[in-house]
């Protein structure tokens, strides 16, 4: 098993877009109402290449191997750049106890210790302004939540 790091910075009602933060699923049926229908078209084509954090975790594994941040064989040292990326916007953090050093050391702990069991970490903070940040670890080659999806790094090219 590895792991991949994902990260993400924008605005907060672009994160709020849930339509393109899920997988399509299954296409709606002929009599679905149309706003219904432009949901699931807008899902089909952004899902796949949106770098927008999804809503599952482990569907991060559904996106395509550009917008992996790292990868990391062990617990540790994927917990290290999580530290890093919690580290480099922690004086943006909107709250400030989102800010305490030790806070952030103990949810780096907190990721090191989910990853050796095979959990996915995930975490968001928003940033002063209407801006918010995601970071997350997603366990692959299998992931607990979902063992059937592939590593996207090792897919071949479409």
């Amino acid at each position: 098993m590895h792991h991949h790091g994902y990260a993400w910075v924008g605005e907060k009602k672009t994160f709020d877009r849930e339509s393109v933060r899920r997988p399509p699923g299954q296409a709606p049926a002929a009599t679905s109402e149309q706003e219904v229908n432009d949901r699931y078209r807008e899902a089909v084509a952004a899902f796949p290449t949106t770098d927008l954090p999804p809503i599952q975790t482990v569907h991060w594994l559904m996106k395509p191997p550009s917008l992996i941040r790292g990868t990391w064989e062990e617990p540790k040292e994927a917990g290290e750049w999580l530290g890093l990326q919690l580290a480099e916007f922690a004086a943006r953090f909107a709250s400030e106890p989102d800010r305490e050093a030790t806070r952030m050391v103990l949810l780096e702990k907190s990721a090191v210790e989910r990853l050796t069991w095979g959990g996915d970490v995930s975490l968001g903070h928003y940033l002063r302004g209407t801006v918010f940040h995601s970071v997350a670890l997603v366990a692959c080659s299998p992931n607990r939540a979902a063992p059937e999806l592939p590593c996207p790094a090792r897919q071949a090219p479409a």
